[in-house]
Formats: structure tokens, sequence, C-alpha cells
């Protein structure tokens, strides 16, 4: 059924993000500097940190990595005891400083600085309204289009015009917004994506209120993680404390589970649950349910390695780390380019050949995604002398691509949208291959947590209105 949301001219509308917010914090600047460095696995193509003062509105941003960025000459330029900052790799608009975050408007609501993590999916009819009302947009981001709709919002309040914006629009948002005295927080009903709220404790003068798209940021600000922002909330720090609304609710919970399975850090408590047991006990199913006669058990690093513990430790396997990884390439995951991928594949990991070689090697990894880099693996491992090698994946196969954050590619790109597992396995030229079943997942990630997840990348089924604006493709992979 065709969807009147649909941005039907974008087909690739995804944005997974880092969002970080300070507020009272005589160093604001350094310590979102800081947070978005604990999260900049979630975004290494441009970053950006505006502050604020109670007058003034700073913004400075850039392409590259938060510490290239962000010198102490830069971080100088931005004064203020609040801030919010945010790190980016590029899904939806282009890959350019324009669209880098935050974005800052000068609206009739006042200065408004925003950034955002997810993907918004009704927008077309949204921007072309607000243009017919006079709205000039800067950038195409997804982000700006928030801010356009708080500033023409006929609500008599800025708290009551952000709220108001918010029921407008559709799909994933994790948002951290300041204006010159303010910082606001808000989550999409459905709690696509991870934001929590953290608190610096001072023994004299306010306390320093955070909030982060993942718990590990507080880590390293020495903050205490006190709770997440609730799907559909609306939260408001002031010089009087915090103070929350909830903008919407009775929707279904549907967050992330590849938060879980990949994106967030394992150090990091997502959904009210630590990443690290999710994947522990991720590879612990996947053991239960496909365990093979084998010598050893390796990860591919980083993401697999908890999984891979966990499997090990279920099958009585010894774990070794048979593939070394250079940690000063990026993640493959989410480089933009595919030639850029394909190099990296060959910078990024190296097999320790006294450790493979003659081995029966159970190799975990974390997804298949072009099945590509997969090949790439195993034949590394083979060649390094391993006598069998099986790999076994700690997620469903991935059918459908994701329209709420994560940069999947399109359908047609997705090999187990078109190809059987046994068809896979000839591909990628493992031994064996096996996927961790659906049901395997949830039991994973929810621990008793009580827990709804979207999980329209393995099964096609989205929790909003939505048409595949790919090409329809039989799901020929059996979850």
């Amino acid at each position: 059924m065709k969807n009147q949301f649909l941005r039907e001219d974008d087909p690739k509308l995804r944005e997974e993000c880092g969002v970080v917010a300070i507020h009272a914090h005589p160093e604001a600047a350094r310590q979102a500097y800081l947070g978005l460095y604990a999260l900049q696995h979630r975004g290494q193509e441009s970053a950006g940190i505006a502050t604020a003062d109670g007058q003034r509105l700073a913004n400075i941003k850039g392409m590259g990595l938060v510490s290239e960025i962000f010198t102490d000459d830069v971080l100088a330029k931005l004064p203020g005891w609040m801030a919010i900052g945010h790190t980016r790799y590029s899904t939806t608009g282009d890959s350019a400083l324009l669209n880098a975050q935050p974005i800052r408007v000068d609206s009739t609501k006042g200065l408004i600085a925003i950034a955002h993590n997810g993907n918004l999916v009704n927008l077309g009819n949204a921007r072309a309204r607000l243009e017919r009302e006079g709205a000039y947009f800067q950038t195409t981001s997804d982000s700006e289009i928030i801010v356009q709709l708080i500033a023409h919002s006929r609500a008599g309040t800025l708290v009551d015009a952000i709220a108001d914006s918010l029921r407008q629009v559709e799909g994933a948002f994790s948002i951290v917004m300041m204006t010159r005295d303010r910082i606001f927080a808000a989550r999409d009903p459905r709690g696509f994506r991870p934001l929590s709220i953290g608190r610096i404790r001072n023994s004299q003068g306010r306390d320093t209120i955070l909030i982060a798209s993942e718990s590990c940021a507080f880590d390293l600000l020495r903050a205490e993680f006190e709770r997440d922002v609730l799907p559909g909330e609306l939260v408001m720090v002031t010089e009087d404390g915090v103070t929350s609304r909830q903008y919407s609710s009775g929707v279904p919970q549907s967050s992330c589970i590849f938060e879980h399975v990949y994106f967030a850090r394992p150090d990091s408590r997502v959904f009210g649950r630590w990443v690290q047991e999710s994947r522990d006990q991720m590879g612990r199913q996947l053991a239960r349910e496909s365990g093979v006669p084998a010598d050893v058990v390796v990860p591919v690093p980083d993401s697999g390695v908890t999984a891979a513990l966990g499997y090990a430790d279920e099958a009585r396997l010894p774990f070794r780390f048979g593939l070394i990884r250079n940690h000063y390439v990026g993640r493959t995951f989410i480089e933009p380019e595919q030639r850029v991928r394909d190099f990296g594949v060959r910078l990024k990991l190296n097999p320790v050949r006294n450790l493979l070689e003659g081995k029966r090697v159970v190799l975990i990894d974390d997804s298949i995604i072009r099945g590509t880099t997969s090949r790439k693996i195993v034949r590394m491992v083979r060649g390094a002398g391993a006598a069998e090698v099986h790999l076994r994946i700690s997620c469903p196969p991935t059918i459908s691509p994701c329209f709420y954050g994560v940069d999947t590619p399109s359908k047609s790109e997705l090999i187990a949208a078109t190809k059987t597992v046994e068809e896979i396995r000839r591909f990628i030229e493992a031994d064996s291959l096996a996927y961790l079943s659906l049901a395997g997942l949830r039991r994973a990630c929810d621990g008793g947590e009580g827990n709804q997840f979207c999980v329209a990348c393995y099964t096609g089924n989205y929790p909003t209105p939505w048409i595949d604006v790919d090409e329809i493709l039989p799901a020929a992979a059996t979850l």
C-alpha cells in the first residue's frame, strides 16, 4: 500500500549518529567534546558542537573525527555553560559540511540549535507545506524540518511549539536542542533510538545534567546514569532543574534491536539492558541452536567479540583472537562508499596463522549485509591454513533495509533478500553457515526488561506505514 508520507525521491533515508547535551558546566564545550569522543563509533564523517551562555549561541562544525576538529584552540572559541554536540555519518542528505550538525536556525521562536539521531519518514509533505508557508531551508538534512516546524507552530510557548512539532513527524528521532538558556531532549513515541540522562553531582552550585545517545559517554565524564528519556517524552533542562512532559503516548514501543546486535558500544546500557550482556547471550543461544564440531572459536573484531565469548563458553571450546584488527581503520559498515569498504577490509584485519593453521574454526560475526566482506574474511582465514571455516552470525538474515536510522543498503544489495542460507554459504565459501533465530535474538536482547523491538530488517514488517521504494524482491532466507 502506498504511503503518502514517503519521500520517494530518496530511497536511502538513514542517519545513525551520536548526540550529547551538557547543562550547567563551566567547560561545557570540553564536556561535549569528551562525550562525542565516547560516541565516535556512531559516526565518523563530521562532528559539531554548539554552546550558549544565556546570551549568545556559538556553533562550530567540521568534517572528520571529533579529535581532528576540536583542538584546544577551537574549543576556546566555544564559551558557555551549556552545549550540545553531534557526530554524524552520511545517509540522509549530502555528505558535506552543509549537513553537519548541530544545525542552528534563527526563527520566530528565537535562536535554536538542534542535533538529531534517527530518520524521519514523512518529510515530503512536511517540507512542501513549510516551503509554501515561506520556510527557507539551509540544508537537506532531516533535522532542519523539526526546527522549521517549531518556527511555524502556532503554539504560544516554545515548549508547546516543540511538542506540537514532534507530534507532526513520523519515524525515528532522538534529539537534543538548545536555545540561549535552555536544553531540550526528546525521543520519538516508538523509542527507536536510545537517549539517556546523566548527572554530575556538585557539592557547590547546580548539578550538571548530561544527555547522550549512549551511557558510555557518562563514564568518561564521571557522571551517574539516571534514566532513559522515555519514548514520547520531552525533557527540558533550565536553571530551575529538569522538567518533563509526555507529548505522545499509547504507541507501541519498537526500539531498534540492531543497537544491541552491532551499533551500540558493549559497555553501554541501551533500552534498559547492558549491550555486553545481550551479545553474550546471543553467542550462547547461537551455540545452542547451531553448534558444530570445531577446535577454536574466533571473533570478527570488534563487534563479534562478545558473542564469540558467549559461544565459546557455551560450546566449551577455546576462544582465540585469530584475527587482529588494525584500530586505525574505521568500521567498514559505516563507510559511505563501496570502494572504501573493500579497501578497508584488507587494511582492517590480519589473520594469526599459528592460531588458525590446521584448525576447524568457528568464525563469529554480528551480521552479513552484502556478503562481500564475509567472503573476504572467510578466504583470509582459509588462506591462513584453517582446515574448516564455519561462519556463525549472531542475528537473523537481514532481508530488508532500515528506514529508521541504520545505514543498511537497498533491498537489491542485501544478499539475504535474494539468496537462501545455503546459497549465501556457497557465495562466501564457508564450510557451513548458520544465523541466530529471531526468537533467540529477541530472548537475548530482552533479558526480562520487557522491551519490544523493531525487527523490520529481519522480517520486512515495518512499525510505521511504509512502502518499500526498492524493487520488490522475494525474501528467500528462512528466519
